[in-house]
């Protein structure tokens, strides 16, 4: 049975949708049976896999508001198994607060898919409300990107109490899979005594693998491919192949 991960932080600019896509890619390279979820609005990890989000039969609007069969919502990629995103999910917020047991219709949906897959990933919102609180009720664990910029511990206090409600009224299980540091300067100080803090903050959580700041990583959604598609031999494609390769270990 697989494990579904949510890769959650509600600040935005972590690289939490490049860290989702790269994984997924980097992961399948590797042998893992890895699917895909799209739960944010914005639909960008739908095309950072290329897949044209107006040629979309079914997406995980469906699943969620309409009941479609998650399998049914699936898209088989070269790059791993995609349940796509659309713009109709921006309200599905409002219409979830109506519906039948409300913080549980994704995990009633992926649960069909477990058995199908080694992982599942949820790339969620930058935001902490309904949509985030149904990733984390159907979710295993939790997947932090948290930048090695100024700023990088700003908002996980409201992360970890987001967490802690979630553990108390909807997903007892509920914890952390692991923080991965992204947006890595090597050539200065301050990105390694951020990395320090982090790791200080999440004793045993963070990835040994940092992700560096990339041009390749930052040019490969525009051509619809993840980072080892676009440029194999770049600094990011390696670092996401080196975590994926972390996280198969604990998987």
């Amino acid at each position: 049975m697989g494990k579904i991960i949510a890769v959650v932080n509600q600040k935005g600019g972590v690289g939490k949708t490049t860290t989702a896509v790269n994984l997924t890619a980097a992961l399948k390279e590797l042998g893992t049976k890895v699917l895909l979820c799209d739960f944010d609005p914005q639909a960008n990890a739908t095309s950072g896999f290329g897949v044209e989000k107006r040629k979309v039969k079914a997406s995980v609007y469906d699943v969620l508001i309409n009941e479609t069969p998650a399998a049914d919502a699936v898209i088989h990629t070269d790059y791993g198994d995609l349940i796509p995103s659309s713009a109709d999910l921006a309200g599905a917020g409002v219409e979830l607060v109506s519906l039948p047991d409300p913080h549980h219709r994704l995990k009633n949906a992926l649960e069909k898919l477990r058995d199908s897959y080694d992982l599942i990933l949820i790339d969620c919102p930058p935001s902490l409300e309904m949509l985030t609180v149904n990733a984390l009720a159907a979710a295993d664990g939790i997947l932090i990107p948290v930048q090695c910029e100024y700023y990088a511990l700003e908002g996980l206090t409201d992360l970890m109490s987001t967490l802690r409600m979630v553990k108390k009224k909807v997903n007892p299980s509920l914890d952390i899979f692991g923080v991965a540091l992204t947006m890595y300067d090597g050539r200065t100080n301050f990105s390694a005594q951020v990395a320090q803090e982090v790791r200080r903050h999440f004793p045993g959580k963070a990835f040994a693998t940092v992700i560096p700041r990339n041009v390749r990583l930052a040019e490969a959604p525009s051509h619809g491919l993840p980072v080892t598609a676009y440029d194999r031999s770049s600094r990011g494609a390696k670092a996401y192949l080196d975590m994926a390769a972390e996280i198969r270990e604990i998987l």
